[in-house]
């Protein structure tokens, strides 16, 4: 029985979001222009994910010098991360707390979105306490407590008229496609992006894949059901260890000094 965001948050499968999260987070113009002009996370994505999950699990998981590691270092790599508004661009700044909190938004229903595909459907109490437990990852930085919705109703409303508004500009697209599709691919990106594709495009909203001009069809519907269902009967019976390893590699290479 899920408990909280502590059952749920050291899955490895959640990293199955891990493109969806970023598009959509992208597709924000006040995100995606910051990350196009200030982050290389398209030639170095793995870099991007360890950094980001670091985060997350020295929030939930870690020890208080790893908490306060992590957080200095998040805030080292978006001190440059800002530009004024003009002429040219509406300005951005990864301080600014309206971004961050699309940002926690997208990894929330990412994982919600990722974790019921596998376990299925969370019950009501669990669900409300992952979610006021989502607050905290955006808290230890700069988050104003109250800009994260009172429940799950009112988050439900913040993120629906967000996704209505949301429409990826040309930046976002190009973003899009140097992360999806690499330049210059290593071997491991060879074999892994096509699978990467599919899973970021299957959970995608459907009018922000059409956005972000990703291929999709009936086929491709089967067969993302097909993989989710063989998924949710694989996955589960891993033992722990495997499950959380992505968590424990992280949080064993976190310097606190």
């Amino acid at each position: 029985m899920v408990r909280g965001l502590a059952d749920m948050g050291a899955e490895s499968v959640l990293l199955a979001g891990a493109g969806r999260a970023i598009l959509l987070q992208i597709a924000n113009p006040a995100v995606g222009h910051g990350v196009a002009e200030h982050s290389n996370f398209a030639e170095r994505p793995l870099d991007r994910l360890r950094a980001t999950m670091t985060y997350v699990y020295a929030v939930v998981y870690g020890t208080e010098d790893q908490l306060v590691a992590v957080r200095r270092s998040v805030n080292r790599a978006h001190a440059p991360v800002r530009r004024k508004p003009d002429a040219g661009s509406r300005g951005y700044s990864a301080f600014d707390a309206q971004s961050q909190l699309w940002v926690l938004a997208t990894l929330y229903d990412t994982a919600i979105t990722v974790y019921e595909k596998i376990y299925g459907p969370l019950d009501d109490e669990a669900a409300d306490l992952i979610y006021r437990d989502y607050a905290r990852i955006g808290t230890a930085l700069q988050l104003p407590a109250e800009l994260w919705p009172a429940d799950r109703k009112a988050f439900a409303v913040y993120w629906d008229g967000c996704l209505q508004a949301l429409k990826a500009d040309d930046v976002s697209v190009r973003v899009a496609r140097e992360l999806l599709h690499p330049p210059d691919p290593q071997l491991w990106q060879r074999l892994a992006m096509p699978l990467a594709r599919f899973l970021t495009a299957g959970l995608l909203p459907d009018q922000l894949r059409d956005s972000f001009g990703l291929p999709w069809s009936e086929r491709h519907g089967r067969l993302f059901n097909r993989t989710m269902r063989w998924s949710a009967a694989v996955y589960p019976r891993l033992p722990q260890r495997v499950r959380h390893s992505f968590k424990n590699y992280c949080l064993g290479q976190l310097k606190t000094a």
